[in-house]
């Protein structure tokens, strides 16, 4: 719509008065919370977006408005009174989506559990129904909110209603529907029947489009004074204003119908009235479990502030994942242990109970930093225990000594009898080994079985999972500890906020692993995964993170300087593509040179329709234009100076002169491990910058850095997975795999392959692992799509296989909804049932990929596992230590006169790491640093 410049600017901003009657156009915002992002679905693949979108916009109305009476408005299904009158009426609208169809029910129930009134009437549209109460609340001296979407809602609009744009958060009362739209509240009616509305099938004037229709009414002020003097018409100053009285006399009869299906009705029989719109109290228990279904966590929350779910919702869980424990978390029979006898007894009790659940409470999340302020322990749910042992604010109570407690405890916990119950308990480990202690045998760690159970149906930490599991909202860090800059750290909270904070969290801790052993229990690949990868492998990264790693800080200082005059060129050369300077790191100013300057073609846009300039376009681009590759060039420069030539000297711990990552084996989907505080995982290998910046991770004195890949590791589980015969030859002959694929698909001799064959044969056997279509696979090699079809139609002919394979894969997935590893890794694929057609596609390609990919990382992880067991059991002179894991390999620190020794060792222990139907293979590299080594 086009704004009047006719109209004078409004003087003051529209004010909703206290307590306005609210009434809500559901459907309009459904259809609009649909399309907008996040697309959200929650771990069983539902699609959940719609939902939310439109549940934050009716809590964003409760709380800013505290109306006390309101209607969420939705239309009906079928025809309306409008198809009586024109059958093309929204009759060439596409069918509602499926993946929005599925959420109107669950919406509902929302709504209504919400305590919000919901109509929805037959025969006319939600439009009707809060028009018809408007005037209503209107006639009654009541004031109207209504909230929309809808330019159709604007002919509403007088001193009584007022529309409100929740997801703009605008305001339009009467003067702003003339700024808007450039004719009055009651001309919008004639305004969008002159016009017309191709949606909603409302034929209008032909050939009047927007600003015709605006000249007309700005001249003549409705459609009846049009019609009583067409003639008028051809007065004014708008272009075929001429012609302008013969098409009204023409047309006259689908005007008049037009106006008729544009009106919103005032005079829908309803059954309700305003004043009986009220709003009700919340269903808890209806909320509590329709929050949990659709997995929002933060909205569920807030409903658990309130108090424990009552038995109603406790008994209404209908799966596994959302089963509540059965007795409320309570902290009535918590204690805090501040005097020996009640140690002892305590103490006496752990080491009677067949397990106990472990935490514990420091000063800090930096494992390498943290000082231990206290010990949490539970026994049994409800009952749990805190131990303060360093807790110093002024006025501290007397407390038990942090040496006695642990010297008391130590046995207990270096106990090889497997009762340890932690959630990530890694962390743990860390804090005890600053005091002497070795964490022994762990039972369970709550983290990684419910990763194990599910990676991707949640986020893993406490919180999260006591919410899903449990219901239970636990007390927040920053409810004790405040936040921002005055949050305190934990020894300075007070005991009677510290103890029920860390008692609860023992015993949520305690409660989760009853819920998350049982689930996984009934699975015994899935227990597998947990006792005999998962578990295991948490000692090995607690060595290898309080080992570290030694960096070269002169050497990245003369880096960072060295990118800087890097990027400084890279400007340059951008400026002068340019022909003027700008902000290569503001997307803005990149898309006003990229696409209006330099008129580059717009490969996709972003979801407010602006050229995209992401990674993806660029890389695209790149290929063809000279500013793309520059701005390409300069973002990885950027990012790498940042990342870590200027931040890894800074993340050198004081103590021990070394740098110590975090690995993480619950973020990734495909049990792959992360790192982060740095992120190694990250550090390019194919540019010489990257490669530079691996230089700077040197061997002490003495010591070589030694590196082990392993070869082609995906391919080689894709050959044993699929048993292609062609595959599992070229493997098990030794031969080049891309030059046995090039020979096979482009039908020349081994030995005649060139190098370009090889190239383009190696693309299609890394894409098909990734699920590449030949649309992805032409695009890489800068060929045409019937090419990179060609290509994929000989590799599947050579290898039947592992066409096969693949079909079979994507049959299974759809069946089950899951695919696994050959370890029996389970690897949940939520959208692979989506009606939305390419999130189906983007979960068929990771279940030809996941399977793969999460075999090579439970390989690599039980190799680091029989990696430590070795060194653990044959190394004691501080001979060779394993320092880092990054994708598939392994780097080890080894006294130079061992090298030769441990390398042959080391290999062979990670190609025994699995049986294949192919040889695995691990290939070895020594050198001063890492980049030599590799």
């Amino acid at each position: 719509m086009a704004d009047s410049s006719s109209t004078s600017p409004r003087k003051t901003p529209p004010q909703v008065p206290e307590n306005p009657f609210i009434l809500v156009d559901g459907s309009s915002y459904l259809f609009r919370a649909f399309y907008a992002p996040p697309h959200l679905t929650n771990s069983s693949g539902e699609p959940t977006g719609a939902i939310y979108g439109v549940v934050n916009m009716l809590r964003s109305l409760l709380k800013k408005y505290k109306p006390s009476h309101m209607a969420v408005v939705f239309d009906a299904k079928g025809k309306t009174f409008r198809n009586e009158i024109y059958d093309e009426y929204k009759a060439h609208r596409p069918p509602m989506p499926d993946d929005l169809r599925q959420q109107i029910e669950p919406l509902h129930k929302i709504v209504k559990a919400l305590g919000l009134p919901l109509l929805c009437i037959d025969n006319v549209e939600a439009d009707d129904v809060i028009g018809t109460l408007a005037q209503q609340a209107g006639d009654e001296g009541r004031f109207t909110l209504i909230s929309t979407g809808d330019k159709d809602m604007a002919q509403l609009v007088n001193d009584h209603v007022m529309l409100i744009n929740t997801m703009t958060d605008t305001l339009l009362d009467y003067d702003g529907v003339i700024e808007k739209y450039g004719v009055k509240p009651e001309q919008i009616i004639d305004f969008l029947s002159l016009m017309g509305d191709s949606s909603d099938g409302i034929p209008g004037m032909p050939k009047v489009g927007e600003k015709t229709a605006l000249a007309m009414l700005q001249g003549i002020d409705s459609i009846d004074a049009m019609l009583a003097n067409p003639d008028a018409l051809a007065e004014l100053d708008f272009r075929g204003a001429k012609t302008m009285p013969a098409k009204l006399r023409e047309h006259k009869d689908i005007l008049l119908m037009s106006r008729e299906l544009a009106t919103i009705k005032l005079d829908v029989e309803l059954t309700t009235k305003p004043d009986e719109l009220t709003i009700q109290p919340a269903n808890r228990d209806e909320l509590i479990e329709l929050y949990k279904q659709c997995e929002f966590r933060r909205w569920l929350g807030e409903v658990l502030e309130e108090g424990p779910a009552t038995d109603q919702a406790l008994g209404n869980a209908n799966t596994a994942s959302q089963q509540i424990e059965d007795t409320p978390v309570s902290h009535e029979h918590y204690e805090t242990v501040t005097d020996k006898k009640s140690f002892e007894t305590w103490l006496g009790a752990l080491k009677k109970a067949s397990s106990y659940a472990f935490d514990t409470e420091t000063t800090s999340l930096n494992y390498m930093e943290a000082e231990l302020v206290g010990l949490s322990f539970a026994i049994e749910p409800g009952h749990a225990c805190y131990i303060p042992v360093g807790h110093d604010y002024p006025g501290a109570p007397e407390q038990l000594d942090r040496d006695w407690v642990l010297a008391q405890l130590k046995p207990l916990l270096e106990s090889t009898s497997a009762k340890v119950i932690g959630q990530n308990l890694k962390y743990d480990s860390h804090i005890l080994r600053r005091y002497g202690i070795r964490l022994g045998a762990i039972h369970n760690d709550t983290m990684l079985a419910s990763y194990v159970y599910n990676s991707v149906g949640s986020r893993h930490d406490m919180d999260s999972l006591s919410l899903q599991y449990l219901g239970h909202k636990p007390i927040g860090f920053e409810e004790v500890a405040g936040k921002g800059a005055k949050q305190l750290t934990f020894n300075q909270v007070g005991l009677e906020q510290a103890a029920p904070y860390a008692a609860e969290d023992a015993d949520v801790t305690l409660r989760l692993h009853n819920k998350l052993w049982k689930v996984v229990s009934e699975e015994q690949a899935l227990l597998d995964v947990l006792t005999k990868i998962e578990l295991p492998l948490l000692p090995v990264l607690v060595d290898m993170e309080q080992h570290g790693v030694q960096i070269d800080a002169p050497l990245l200082a003369r880096q960072s300087h060295e990118i800087a005059k890097e990027l400084q060129q890279l400007e340059k050369a951008a400026y002068d593509i340019a022909g003027e300077e700008f902000n290569l790191g503001s997307p803005k100013q990149l898309q006003t040179i990229l696409f209006e300057k330099l008129q580059l073609p717009i490969r996709k846009k972003t979801p407010k329709g602006a050229p995209s300039t992401a990674e993806e376009v660029l890389q695209e681009l790149a290929l063809d234009y000279p500013l793309p590759d520059v701005i390409m060039r300069h973002r990885g420069l950027s990012k790498l100076k940042s990342t870590y030539t200027d931040k890894l000297p800074k993340m050198v711990n004081p103590r021990t002169n070394r740098i110590h990552t975090s690995y993480h084996q619950a973020v990734t989907a495909t049990g792959r491990l992360s790192s982060s505080d740095p992120n190694l995982q990250n550090i390019p290998i194919r540019t010489e910058a990257g490669r530079r910046v691996r230089q700077a991770f040197t061997a002490p004195a003495g010591y070589k850095i030694l590196a082990i890949d392993y070869s082609q590791i995906e391919l080689r589980i894709m050959a044993h997975l699929s048993q292609d015969p062609a595959l599992v030859e070229a493997f098990s002959k030794g031969r080049d795999i891309h030059k046995a694929t090039a020979s096979e698909v482009f039908g020349v001799p081994l030995d005649q392959v060139s190098s370009e064959q090889r190239r383009r044969a190696k693309a299609v056997n890394f894409g098909l692992i990734y699920g590449m279509s030949a649309f992805g696979l032409a695009r890489q090699l800068d060929i045409p799509r019937h090419e990179a079809q060609d290509y994929m139609d000989k590799y599947f002919d050579r290898f039947p296989g592992v066409l096969k394979y693949m079909e079979d894969t994507r049959t299974q997935a759809k069946r089950d909804g899951y695919v696994e590893t050959i370890y029996g890794r389970r690897l949940q694929l939520p959208e692979i049932k989506s009606q939305n057609g390419m999130r189906r596609k983007g979960a068929e390609r990771a279940a030809i990929n996941a399977p793969m990919q999460g075999t090579a990382a439970d390989i690599i992880k039980r190799a680091m596992i029989a990696v430590a067991k070795y060194l653990n059991e044959n190394v004691h002179d501080e001979e060779v230590w394993m320092i880092m894991q990054v994708h598939d390999e392994l780097v080890f620190e080894v006294r130079e006169d061992k090298v030769a020794e441990y390398q042959q060792k080391l290999v062979e222990i990670m190609e025994q790491a699995a049986e294949l139907k192919v040889p695995l293979i691990a290939e070895a590299g020594v050198g001063n640093n890492w980049d030599e080594a590799h």
